[in-house]
């Protein structure tokens, strides 16, 4: 894991030394596509997760109480 943290730290200390007018298109080049790609991991995920809960036991839903007739 400290191979990973190396590389990051090397990662950023490239993106902070160029001139802010490259910063900018290799942030929004590469990160911005990369949050989004995870954003929609993350929805597909919840998605899969409140269509399939994981407890194994049924939950019977309420009776509904009876309507009165006015």
């Amino acid at each position: 894991m400290d191979w990973l943290v190396q590389w990051w730290d090397g990662v950023e200390l490239w993106v902070v030394q160029l001139p802010v007018a490259v910063q900018f298109p290799v942030v929004m080049i590469v990160v911005l596509p990369l949050c989004l790609g995870v954003a929609r991991l993350i929805d597909r995920v919840a998605d899969w997760g409140a269509k399939n809960p994981a407890s194994g036991s049924e939950v019977e839903p309420e009776p509904e109480p009876e309507k009165v007739a006015a």
